[in-house]
């Protein structure tokens, strides 16, 4: 993996992995568009990157929401049910689900849901609750419905919110709730397949990780900052749609060129 490699993988993760869009697909896509071969590096750059976009996270909202503690308990409500499933699961989605046509699929589906929702106009902003007096049992019910995302394509983000708003939150409350309930879900993940990584870098990898961390850093805050402001302004519409074409054009491209995913 080049330079300009690293910098386009980083850009793409640090836009799409808070947006309900599938960072998942998008990283997959990226990779096999730009012809990088499959690596424990390339393994070990994806996950790290995910890290510098954690952090932008952690930076926007130190501030707002990360010193009142009671948020914690309603993160770790959250954070329980992805923890069990994931850990009892992790072996079976790998094997069975992680195919181009199951991401195809997923980012389709997904994309008719976020339509829907956006026709429903569910009736969740009456009431504007603070993050931090979210009843632990909708919480855990958010965290039930993050695990259905453990789906490559489903999107993380997009489960969440739309968990969120299942469970009475506007959708600005449930897209921040979903970027907070990221912090312990990818850092826990990415933790874990670093532990995994048993191989040593070279200055050069070195360099490359460092700076495609400070890259998805930056692009993550600014993804941010900006889906807030369309999310206030036009909903889901415009992310539903975009992923129904993604979705096509990935299945397509999939049985064009064979495509194989990485396990």
């Amino acid at each position: 993996m080049n330079t300009i490699q690293s910098i386009i993988l980083s850009i793409v993760e640090g836009i799409t992995e808070f947006l309900p869009i599938s960072s998942t697909g998008h990283m997959i896509l990226a990779s096999n568009l730009m012809g990088i071969t499959e690596s424990e590096f390339h393994k070990t750059f994806e996950i790290f990157i995910q890290l510098g976009a954690i952090f932008a996270i952690v930076m926007l909202y130190s501030r707002k929401f990360l010193f009142n503690f009671k948020i914690y308990w309603k993160l770790l409500y959250a954070f329980i049910p992805t923890a069990i499933v994931g850990f009892l699961m992790y072996k079976t989605i790998k094997t069975y689900l992680f195919n181009p046509y199951v991401v195809s699929c997923a980012l389709v589906i997904g994309g008719i849901v976020l339509i829907l929702f956006d026709r429903l106009k569910l009736k969740t902003d009456k009431e504007d609750v603070p993050l931090a007096d979210i009843p632990a049992k909708n919480a855990f019910w958010i965290g039930c419905i993050q695990c259905i995302s453990m789906i490559p394509g489903v999107s993380r983000a997009a489960a969440t919110i739309i968990g969120g708003m299942v469970n009475g939150l506007t959708k600005r409350k449930a897209a921040e709730f979903s970027f907070l309930l990221a912090i312990p879900t990818m850092f826990a993940a990415s933790a874990l397949d670093l532990y995994k990584t048993n191989i040593h870098f070279t200055s050069y990898e070195i360099r490359l990780l460092a700076m495609g961390f400070v890259i998805a850093f930056l692009t993550a805050w600014v993804a941010v900052v900006i889906f807030l402001k369309i999310l206030d302004r036009y909903g889901f519409k415009h992310f539903g749609i975009y992923r129904i074409v993604v979705g096509v054009f990935f299945l397509i491209y999939a049985l064009l060129v064979h495509l194989q995913l990485p396990q």
